[in-house]
């Protein structure tokens, strides 16, 4: 554990940078795709339905991968693990912007893809260490800041690149983009704040999903990200569809909904730093509220512009919030962190699902954001359950620092 001098410094700052670095490349790769389809589908010659398991095998494995690289890497250094999946990262777009042939091309999304869940879940831990304790939400939305800007940037960063210079250039780029934050991080992250957790074995981190706190989170997290996601899916339907915007349109729409989630990732952090449970409750409320009126007002383009920056700003907002809480419930363990970002994706998966049962009922294009709703009504209750019987709600939501004194303290035991 680091000397109370040190956290904080500006050595924890270049470190946070980094770690945003890393993410902004990871986040790029995710989202970036979406613009590039028609032309790796040309230029592979696939069909549209084959390209888009490119999108989807993506966010499937980052499901399934950010638990099951976490568990292997159990017991190890964390900083060295954190270089170690931006190689993967690297490696994986490396072979997108060299590939042959469409298997070669799924092989390097999936190869980059496991990197993220773990990358995220174990940064997140070592982003708290790099502050003082009242200040981990914070650090932790600072980390997520690159995947915020990333969603605003990387869709209109691939199409422009991919138009001047082709599909390639683009992974290209973030192949570089990633060469360069796995040097910043080997650089600029100190050992102290990347070494192994008390709990790090993976036996004693399979014992913390014992705790309901942990389930209930985890549960809240994929019905939050679930009803967002579900509703986001479709926005180009629903603007285009309902609201009347022209198809041009939706970039610069997508741009403002990135915005918000960089707003929402930001007052997020601090919310839950003051109060973590009520800055949560009041995050699902206004996402669920949002859902709601945008569904009732998809027809007007002035709503529509407030609304879709208020669904990524209060969607975001629980972001920092829901990492901390899972793992201080599960005592600090990495295992948890990661899983909060598998549960996302389940939920990402699921709600996009259900939006998708609504349109195909004859419903119309702004079901999903009704349906959305009512997946993050659900999600609401399931977060009102766990803050009634959570300790830490008791003490004013104690984000930052119960969580890591009760790390600290798991660190001393061991």
């Amino acid at each position: 554990m680091a000397p109370s001098t040190q956290l904080g410094g500006g050595g924890g700052q270049f470190g946070l940078l980094a770690l945003a670095l890393g993410g902004f490349g990871i986040g790029l790769t995710e989202f970036v795709i979406a613009g590039l389809l028609p032309q790796v589908s040309r230029g592979l010659d696939v069909s549209t339905a084959a390209a888009g398991w490119l999108i989807s095998g993506y966010a499937l494995t980052v499901a399934a991968g950010a638990i099951a690289v976490t568990a292997a890497t159990a017991g190890r250094p964390q900083k060295p693990i954190l270089v170690g999946l931006l190689a993967l990262f690297v490696a994986g777009n490396l072979l997108c912007a060299i590939a042959p042939n469409y298997p070669t091309m799924l092989l390097g999304r999936v190869v980059a893809a496991l990197c993220h869940g773990s990358f995220f879940g174990i940064g997140s831990l070592v982003a708290r260490r790099l502050v003082p304790p009242e200040r981990a939400s914070r650090a932790v939305a600072m980390m997520f800041a690159g995947l915020t800007v990333a969603n605003v940037l990387g869709v209109p960063f691939g199409a422009l690149v991919g138009e001047r210079w082709g599909w390639r250039a683009t992974f290209w780029a973030i192949t570089g983009i990633g060469s360069v934050a796995l040097v910043a991080i080997a650089v600029l992250v100190p050992g102290w704040a990347g070494g192994t957790s008390g709990r790090a074995d993976l036996r004693s981190q399979l014992r913390s999903f014992r705790s309901t706190q942990v389930w209930l989170t985890l549960t809240a997290t994929a019905l939050g990200y679930g009803g967002m996601f579900g509703a986001f899916s479709y926005l180009a339907y629903t603007f285009t569809e309902v609201t009347g915007f022209s198809a041009t349109d939706v970039a610069w729409l997508l741009v403002v909904y990135g915005t918000g989630l960089v707003v929402g990732n930001i007052a997020g952090g601090r919310g839950a730093d003051h109060n973590r449970d009520v800055t949560l409750l009041v995050s699902l409320t206004g996402l669920a509220a949002t859902l709601t009126v945008f569904g009732l007002l998809a027809s007007s383009r002035p709503a529509s512009v407030i609304l879709v920056f208020l669904l990524g700003a209060f969607g975001f907002a629980t972001v920092p919030g829901m990492i901390t809480r899972v793992t201080d419930a599960a005592g600090g363990v990495p295992l948890a962190a990661s899983a909060n970002v598998s549960a996302s994706n389940v939920g990402n998966a699921v709600g996009a699902w259900l939006g998708g049962l609504a349109i195909s009922a004859g419903w119309g294009y702004a079901a999903p954001l009704f349906v959305g709703a009512g997946i993050v009504g659900v999600g609401l209750g399931v977060m009102g359950w766990a803050a009634r019987g959570s300790t830490d709600s008791a003490r004013g939501g104690g984000g930052g620092a119960g969580g890591a004194t009760g790390e600290a303290a798991e660190v001393q035991r061991s």
